[in-house]
């Protein structure tokens, strides 16, 4: 009779080296899902309302615990289940000026990327395209262009663009206008309800945002955009390759 007594050794070892294998891969995918869902989240740009801050094709980083620790994998949404995220600690406001990835609100399963520009209680007001809150103008000064329409998408070059400095501290960001466009020249006062904020595109002509559609709830909030970590774009539409080597690594702000 044939010995298999050897065989029969080696079947319980790899049956073990199997399972670690398993609950290693495991447990692998279960830390990722957790530095996901409440702390780091890779993010892409796939339009140019943010231009020319964030461009087409930026991969960014978003800080999920820049306003309080969250439970991991409380916030949550798939289809129609839309899950709000539960703070281990207190939540706190954005700042004015913080770019934030967010659930839109008119469809939760869709993320948005824009400038806060209101907090609750603010009263928010554009007179000829300026900036007024709490009724005093924003501080926005003119800068010539010329750098950033290197780079500019093809789809907004054909437009009169105009840069400004717009400032909600020390540390101003870029916002550009279409000086042929005139249908959001102004918006009436506005006061940004409790438990939200109002937000907007430094692609200020081409940016769909709370003009249009009211503001943001808190708890709508994912995390703050932090810096690009790739951006590429690929030929699609009839348009080349770029390859932005000097994007990597870029603070956003």
């Amino acid at each position: 009779m044939e010995d298999l007594g050897f065989e029969e050794a080696k079947a319980p070892r790899k049956n073990n080296r199997i399972v670690k294998e398993l609950v290693l891969i495991v447990t692998i995918i279960f830390v990722i899902m957790v530095f996901r869902s409440s702390l780091f989240e890779p993010y892409r740009i796939p339009t140019g309302s943010m231009i020319p801050t964030l461009k087409i094709g930026d991969y960014i980083i978003v800080n999920k615990f820049a306003y309080g620790a969250k439970l991991p994998f409380s916030d949550f949404t798939l289809g129609d289940i839309n899950l709000n995220p539960k703070y281990l600690t207190k939540q706190e406001l954005p700042k004015r000026g913080d770019i934030i990835v967010f659930k839109f609100p008119k469809d939760p399963s869709i993320n948005y990327i824009k400038r806060v520009v209101g907090l609750p209680g603010d009263t928010i007001e554009i007179k000829d395209k300026v900036l007024y809150l709490n009724d005093v103008q924003i501080k926005t000064l003119p800068i010539k262009g010329d750098k950033y329409l290197v780079d500019m998408n093809k789809k907004y070059k054909k437009y009169k663009l105009n840069f400004f400095e717009e400032y909600f501290g020390e540390i101003p960001h870029i916002i550009q206008q279409d000086s042929d466009n005139y249908y959001s020249k102004d918006k009436d006062k506005i006061t940004v309800k409790p438990g939200h904020v109002y937000v907007m595109g430094d692609n200020r002509d081409f940016s769909f945002d709370s003009r249009f559609w009211s503001t943001v709830p808190v708890e709508y909030i994912k995390g703050r955009a932090e810096f690009v970590w790739m951006s590429v774009v690929f030929p699609t539409d009839g348009g080349s390759f770029i390859f932005r080597s000097a994007r990597i690594g870029e603070k956003i702000r």
